[in-house]
Parts: C-alpha cells; sequence; structure tokens
C-alpha cells in the first residue's frame, strides 16, 4: 500500500486523510484527522463467495475505543469494551446507509469496514469523520466500489448554518443534521430538529452540497496518489434465458395478484402461489442444467419483474398495490388508555401496521446513566423509548433475542422526534421510559411508534408541548429520463421495491427528525423539496386524527404513577439533608417510605405515592435546611434542661436555648417549675449571635402582667464555643446529627 495524503482546512479546522502507515494488511486503510479526533477506517473484502449467498453481506462495525476520550469504563467489575453501545450501532448504521447503495447488485463477496476511533478532542464528532475516513479506504483499495462519498453535518445556532458543529453548538443550536453525497446528489440524511420549517430544512440541505463536493475532490486527490486498481469480482446475474421466460409466464399474473384491494395476507398469498407455480415449472423444465441454480435463478428473476410491475404502474399509471392516490396514507386509528396498570398506553393503527406503546414515569434517580466515549461528563438520560420488532408482526418465526441494530436505529428516530416537545425536568421532574411493541407490521413501524409515543405521553399526563406525528416517504425514479413520483406513507412492498425511505417526523410548527436511505445513486433537491412538502401534508392529516383520539395531555396523572414533590435548597445545606454516612437521609426515608433524589443545584425530589408521606418528607427537609431568622416563632420540644435554661429543638437537628429568665415574666427559681423534658413549648427567635447560636424567649409570646414581679435578671454572657457546650450549636445553628 503506498503512502500519501491530504490535506485541508474544514471550516475553520485542520482536515487530513493519510495512509500507507497503518493496517497494511487490510485491503483500505484511512487515518482521518479533524481537530484533535482520529479515526482509523478499514475495508477488507472476503476473496470467496460463500456458497448460497443471495445478498450483499456487507459489515460496518464503528469501534468506539474508551482510551479515545481518556476513559476507564465505569463498571467496578468490567473494564473491556463489551458490545457496541446504541450511539456506536447508530453511527455504524450511518455508514451503512451512505455506501450501501454503492455497490454493484449483483456483488456477494463479504466486506468488512471498520472505524475505530482512536481520539475524541471533545469538540469534532468523529462520526462524520468515519463516513469520509470509509470512503477514503473503499476508493483508494481495490474493492470495486462506485465512490467516492462524502459526509458532512449542518447545525443552526441564531438563524446561521454552522458546517460541522461543536457539541456545544449542536446543544444550543435547533438543527443537527447529517448529510451525505457528492456535488450533486444526497445519498443519506439523518437529523433531530426542534420544530425547523421545510423551507429551511430544505435549505440546511442545499447548504451543504457544496461542501461535500470539496470532500469528494479531496477523496479523488488521495486516490489519485495511491488508488489501486480494483479487483474484478464475479457479480450474480440473471440468465437471459430464464428471465425472459419467467417474465412471460409470471408478469400478467404477478400483476393481477398485486394490485387490488384485498389484503396483505391475501395479496401475497396469491402472489406467492403465482410464484411456485413458475418456479415449479422452470425447475422442472430446467432440471438438467448443472451450469446454474435453476430454482435460484427463477426466484431472482420472479423479484425482478416484481418491481418492474410495481414502478411502472406507480410511474406511468401512478397506481399503487392497495390503490390509494400518491399523496393519501392509509387508513388510521388510535386508542388511548388501552393498558390498566401502565401509567400511559396507546394503540396506533394504519393500514397494516399496528403499534402499542406504553410511558412508566420514575423518580429522577431511574435516569440512565450514560458512560460512552463520547459523554465527557457524566450525564443521565431521563427520557428513553425503546422499539421492540417480534417476527410475529410480520408473520415469522423468529427468536427473541436482545435488540438488534434496526430495532436500536427505529428506536433512537422515535426518540428523536419527541423529545423536542418532552417538558424540562424543572417543570416535570420524572423519568419516562417509553416501549413501543410492533404488533403487526407493514411498513413505517417507526412512524407508528412516534405517533403511538405522542399519545402515550398524553394519555400518562406528561404536559409535552406539542403534539409529533410522522410518515414515511417513498419515491420511483426513472434514472434515464428523471422522472420520479413521490409515495405519502408507504407500505412494505413499496419499500422493498423502490427507491426511498424518506421519514418525516414533526408538529404543526416543523419539522423534528429526519431519516432517509436511498437505492439510487442519490437524489436531487428538487426531488427533496417534493417529498418534504408532501410529507408535511400527509403530517397535518395525521395529527388531525390523533387530535380526534385525545387533543391534549391529560390534566392528572395515572392514580398509579408515583408522585414527585420538589424543593429547592441551598447547595450548602446538602450535606445536611444527607448526613455523616447517609445517616439523617436514610432516617427520613425509613421513616416517611419515600424516595428522595437531590440534585447538586440543591433540586430535591421526593417521590412517593402518599402524599401524607411526601408532605412529612418535605417539611422534614425543610426544617433541616431552612435559615432561622429572628423573630421566627416555633412550637418547638424541649429536648434538655440546664439550670440556666432549657434546650428547645426549633427543627430536626437544630437546637436553640431559651434562658430561664425568658420562661416567664415573673422570677423562675428552677427551670423546672416552667417546663420538663418531652414538654412542646412557644418560643420566638430574639437573636443569633455572631457565633450562630439562637436565643429564644418564651414570656415574649406570653401577656406582660400589668402588676406583680417582673423577672429583670441580666442574662450572662455566652462564652466561647467548647465541643461539648450543648448551649453552642455551631455555626448557624445547633445540630444534632
Amino acid at each position: 500500500m503506498k503512502k500519501g495524503k491530504i490535506e485541508s482546512d474544514l471550516a475553520g479546522k485542520k482536515f487530513s486523510l493519510e495512509t500507507g502507515d497503518l493496517a497494511m494488511q487490510a485491503n483500505g486503510a484511512v487515518l482521518a484527522k479533524l481537530g484533535d479526533t482520529v479515526v482509523l477506517a478499514t475495508a477488507v473484502m472476503g476473496k470467496i463467495i460463500r456458497e448460497g449467498m443471495d445478498y450483499f453481506p456487507l459489515l460496518v462495525d464503528y469501534e468506539e475505543r474508551l482510551y479515545a476520550a481518556g476513559k476507564i469504563k465505569g463498571s467496578r467489575f468490567i473494564k473491556r469494551e463489551g458490545r457496541a453501545t446504541d450511539e456506536a450501532i447508530l453511527s455504524g448504521r450511518l455508514i451503512d446507509r451512505t455506501i450501501r447503495p454503492l455497490f454493484s447488485d449483483g456483488m456477494r463477496n463479504d466486506v468488512q469496514v471498520v472505524a475505530t476511533i482512536l481520539s475524541v478532542d471533545e469538540v469534532n464528532d468523529p462520526d462524520v469523520l468515519a463516513i469520509n475516513a470509509t470512503s477514503a479506504a473503499l476508493i483508494c483499495s481495490n474493492i470495486p466500489f462506485e465512490g467516492p462519498i462524502a459526509a458532512v453535518r449542518v447545525g443552526r445556532v441564531n438563524g446561521q448554518f454552522i458546517l460541522n458543529p461543536s457539541y456545544e453548538e449542536r446543544k444550543t443550536g435547533d438543527l443537527d443534521l447529517v448529510v451525505s453525497g457528492t456535488g450533486e446528489h444526497i445519498m443519506m440524511v439523518e437529523a433531530g430538529a426542534k420544530q425547523v420549517t421545510e423551507e429551511d430544512m430544505t435549505e440546511a440541505l442545499k447548504f451543504a452540497k457544496p461542501h461535500l463536493g470539496s470532500l469528494i475532490k479531496l477523496q479523488e486527490s488521495l486516490k489519485s496518489q495511491v488508488g489501486q486498481p480494483k479487483a474484478e469480482v464475479p457479480l450474480l446475474k440473471i440468465d437471459d434465458g430464464i428471465l425472459s421466460e419467467v417474465t412471460q409466464m409470471a408478469y400478467d399474473k404477478l400483476e393481477q395478484a398485486a394490485f387490488g384491494t384485498f389484503p396483505k395476507d391475501q395479496r401475497e398469498a396469491q402472489m406467492s402461489a403465482v410464484r411456485e407455480e413458475v418456479a415449479l415449472a422452470l425447475a422442472e423444465k430446467y432440471k438438467d442444467r448443472t451450469d446454474i441454480n435453476v430454482v435460484s435463478q427463477v426466484l431472482m428473476a420472479l423479484d425482478k419483474i416484481t418491481k418492474q410491475l410495481i414502478r411502472a404502474n406507480i410511474l406511468e399509471k401512478e397506481r399503487r398495490v392497495d390503490m390509494r392516490p400518491l399523496n393519501q396514507t392509509r387508513p388510521i386509528s388510535a386508542t388511548v388508555s388501552v393498558l390498566p396498570r401502565t401509567h400511559g398506553s396507546a394503540l396506533f393503527n394504519r393500514g397494516e401496521t399496528q403499534v402499542l406503546t406504553t410511558v412508566t414515569l420514575g423518580s429522577s434517580g431511574d435516569a440512565q446513566i450514560m458512560d460512552g466515549m463520547e459523554d465527557f461528563e457524566e450525564t443521565h438520560k431521563r427520557y428513553i423509548h425503546h422499539y421492540k420488532f417480534p417476527g410475529f408482526s410480520v408473520g415469522e418465526v423468529a427468536p427473541i433475542r436482545g435488540p438488534g441494530r434496526r430495532e436500536v436505529g427505529h428506536g433512537a428516530l422515535a426518540e428523536r422526534a419527541i423529545e423536542p416537545v418532552i417538558p424540562d425536568k424543572e417543570k416535570f421532574p420524572y423519568t419516562l421510559r417509553l416501549v413501543s411493541e410492533v404488533l403487526s407490521s407493514n411498513g413505517s413501524t417507526s412512524m407508528a411508534s412516534t405517533c403511538a409515543s405522542t399519545l402515550a405521553l398524553m394519555d400518562a399526563g406528561v404536559p409535552i408541548t406539542d403534539m409529533i406525528g410522522g410518515v414515511a416517504m417513498g419515491l420511483i425514479l426513472d434514472m434515464e429520463s428523471g422522472k420520479f413520483k413521490v409515495l405519502t406513507d408507504i407500505a412494505g412492498i413499496e419499500d422493498a421495491n423502490g427507491d426511498m425511505d424518506f421519514k418525516v417526523t414533526g408538529s404543526e410548527k416543523g419539522i423534528t427528525g429526519l431519516q432517509m436511505d436511498v437505492k439510487t445513486k442519490g437524489l436531487t433537491a428538487e426531488i427533496l423539496e417534493q417529498a418534504l412538502k408532501q410529507a408535511k401534508e400527509g403530517r397535518m392529516h395525521i395529527l388531525s386524527v390523533m387530535k380526534q383520539t385525545i387533543p391534549a395531555p391529560r390534566t392528572d396523572m395515572s392514580p398509579l404513577a408515583p408522585r414527585i414533590t420538589t424543593l429547592q435548597i441551598n447547595p450548602e445545606k446538602i450535606r445536611d439533608v444527607i448526613g455523616t454516612g447517609g445517616k439523617v437521609i436514610n432516617k427520613i426515608i425509613a421513616e416517611t417510605g419515600v424516595k428522595i433524589d437531590i440534585e447538586d443545584t440543591g433540586l430535591v425530589m421526593v417521590t412517593s405515592n402518599n402524599a401524607e408521606a411526601s408532605k412529612k418528607a418535605l417539611d422534614w427537609i425543610h426544617n433541616l435546611t431552612r435559615e432561622i431568622k429572628v423573630g421566627e416563632v416555633f412550637k418547638g420540644k424541649v429536648n434538655r434542661i440546664m439550670d440556666f435554661g432549657a434546650f428547645v429543638e426549633l427543627t430536626p437537628g437544630h437546637d436553640g436555648l431559651c434562658h430561664i429568665s425568658e420562661l416567664a415574666w415573673h422570677r423562675v427559681g428552677a427551670v423546672e417549675d416552667v417546663v420538663h423534658v418531652g414538654d412542646e413549648l412557644d418560643v420566638k427567635v430574639v437573636e443569633i449571635d455572631n457565633m450562630g447560636r439562637v436565643n429564644l424567649s418564651h414570656k415574649i409570646l406570653l401577656p406582660r402582667p400589668e402588676g406583680g414581679t417582673i423577672d429583670e435578671r441580666p442574662r450572662p454572657p455566652r462564652g466561647p464555643r467548647r465541643d461539648n457546650d450543648r448551649r453552642s450549636g455551631g455555626p448557624r445553628f445547633a445540630s444534632r446529627h
């Protein structure tokens, strides 16, 4: 592998691609740097085709390394990086979705891409850098790849678009958009946004295009230095004779079976019957051929003509398999409160896609602690969405295992879609976990999950700021003529045989999420602009149906949901609530049965289903942390008597001294003549000295006698504090914990 390097300025940051020093046994390897973020991308191709391989086996791994951020895994027992984090899976999907369309249709050699993150500088995200490094590694290798392809991130802060914004700029901005493509066409889009308009989103895509073109030129410059001749690999092709016979035998029958008003299962049954009939007939006819796998060839031919007839009907006749107009969604229905014991639930149906979403509310302590490579400070995730896609949802037998990449990706999309409308913790101090169960699938389950999640949150009484809906857009594109048709709310068969899966989520105000994959060599801005416009129309219709189900969040939460009451205290008083070794807080929890979470800001959250217990705990904490002031009146408990006065507990752990001369207007001979240990005594704070000691008076709350003897004994001066002098009480006031 030859040595080569290119350098450039990218949005004011030093960007470089180099090869020839690392991973010399890979087919291609490129080290990419942006600032101090460094990614090594390698590409390897298998030398032989695995027997029976009927798809392109592309494997993309995005390998996070905690050392890249100077971190050691937080677990006490496991220090090695384990399974990929959700963030790593999502980054790997960005690479996969970008490069997959640029391999030949008939390629069956294994190809593996590994993006290893070697350094992260807390400014530049490695995911976009990894896409560019992967493309460069592939075009410089001998692996057949129809690249290059480039990627940029676009942010917007104060109305201005920013190229490759920093982590901080992404937090403060209202747009986080990743775009991959060439200078002319867009291949992949992933975005989160705070209700950005369709027009602004189109402008953001246009803003990205010239920067993509610049990165393409840089990769081509590196290729000119070190590029290898492409290897010749066998491409799986359909025998022309078999394709011709299958077309004659099956085209009309498949078209008749595919188009109609019957449900998906009946349509698939009729199409399967045609496929089986043709496959059996041709298998018998060509049973003596040994140079090809006849059954495999016939099935491939059937897939090809199925794709052709579906695309031709849409392009030429605007005819969809379920006879809908191109811009119409399938029938929609929704129900809330479908489960009796959950805190919120909703069932959303769109055509034959059905999703059940539940909401569980928890305390701040239930938030997920994030410990990934890019979590530079300990962060907590309080809004969580999980997506589940079992085999029965598509009528298949499939083992139930952990979430796959698709489930992680779809769950993250629905989560991102609704996150902008989740209330702040200060207004709604709950952790929220949503689970979307796909019960039936015929396309667009992630968008159904978005809709069901919105309804379930409203059913749970979560005061979301806007309703969010989602719709998946499709595309049929004739590359030769440029003719195209955009489809609203694609069904599964349209997704499988179309050129685009473009998911758009948002409210009536604007877009909150985008995710686009294509199967062509890229789309123009004109196509994306029309798709966004048509998606808005579909989204408005879906939101109108959702509003008929539940127009606004419920004012009351489920009686089964925990109640969280908050109290803001001085952060310096947190230690008074916790106590030595947690003694105080554990006592409060033990006696009240509540759950207590305390933020570093002094925000105290008390969680309980018992209102009386919550009040008791809050009062306790308030008294522990309150600033006692001169003039306040307390009904305190006498907890100790000395010859010079009585110590009265004002709040838990805080005492004040009521001198014998302040017990009554008349002269008191002994403290016990007025009070005893355990008595309650009304007292008023008359002084807090410069050492924080609290002096009290009981007599000042009593009527002053007009005649008789009045105790006018002068109070002896209080000496310096001694550790064993309970009269002192330390700074501000005494603490008994």
